[in-house]
């Protein structure tokens, strides 16, 4: 018996419906939505460190970017990425298997994103590709730890956040910027408390937690007979004492407005 016009129309139906609910179930922890809510639509885009490659393909499936690669260094993770892929129906994904950006040209992403790593493992990445800076690409980068080296680290080797922000994720609060090729200065307090976080909701209480782990250094340095740790800690004390000045700025900048 051939199938009435009808049945075919609920199979159409059924069939895009069934498509538009796979792309809601897709749904990003906050961390990797500030992330994607910062890429801009048309963009060549690249994951470094994709893992389970929830960002290139919720990406491809919002029509956000016209190409995607998703690398990482472990066969598992990048396996579990074209799994994420296969699931979802996404297509225009390139899956590579490799070290940070080694198996990236320049000319094949406008707009990177590193995340799910320390501060160090990222500078690394960026000292492996150079050409990241040329001014032609944008860098997302999201440090789990050691934001203040990275920031650091960016702002001697000739980078600029153009902007940073805060997001809770799983109780952790995190750091997300926005770099590109470009010059800056950053207070000792900005390397510690964040570059451009003082008009952040989370921002006091980022400059909080970083005063709690610094006074707890402080301290444990501070019972060392050791003449290295007791430099240690006067160094520790400068920057709590930036830290301090920041919070109060950040204070300053949020008070209520007559």
């Amino acid at each position: 018996m051939r199938p009435s016009m009808d049945d075919g129309l609920i199979s159409t139906v059924k069939s895009a419906f069934e498509e538009e609910l796979i792309v809601k179930q897709l749904e990003l922890s906050p961390r990797l939505q500030l992330l994607a809510d910062w890429v801009l639509p048309g963009a060549a885009f690249a994951d470094v460190g994709t893992d389970h490659g929830y960002l290139p393909v919720w990406l491809r499936l919002q029509g956000r970017v016209v190409s995607a690669i998703a690398s990482d260094l472990r066969k598992g993770p990048l396996e579990r990425a074209r799994e994420t892929g296969r699931t979802y129906g996404a297509d225009g994904i390139d899956y590579r298997l490799g070290n940070g950006l080694e198996g990236i040209r320049a000319e094949e992403a406008d707009t990177i994103a590193i995340a799910g790593m320390g501060g160090e493992n990222i500078i690394s990445i960026l000292e492996a590709a150079p050409w990241t800076g040329d001014g032609q690409h944008r860098l997302l980068l999201a440090p789990h730890t050691h934001a203040e080296r990275l920031r650091q680290w960016l702002m001697e080797h000739h980078y600029t956040i153009l902007r940073e922000a805060l997001v809770r994720d799983r109780g952790t609060i995190y750091p997300v910027m926005e770099v590109t090729a470009g010059e800056m200065q950053l207070s000792l307090g900005q390397l510690y408390g964040g570059a451009k976080l003082l008009q952040d909701p989370l921002g006091d209480r980022y400059i909080i937690e970083r005063i709690i782990r610094l006074q707890g250094a402080v301290a444990g340095a501070n019972r060392s007979e050791k003449y290295e740790d007791r430099i240690k800690a006067d160094g520790l004390r400068d920057i709590l004492t930036a830290l301090l000045e920041l919070r109060e700025e950040w204070r300053h900048a949020n008070r209520p407005r007559d």
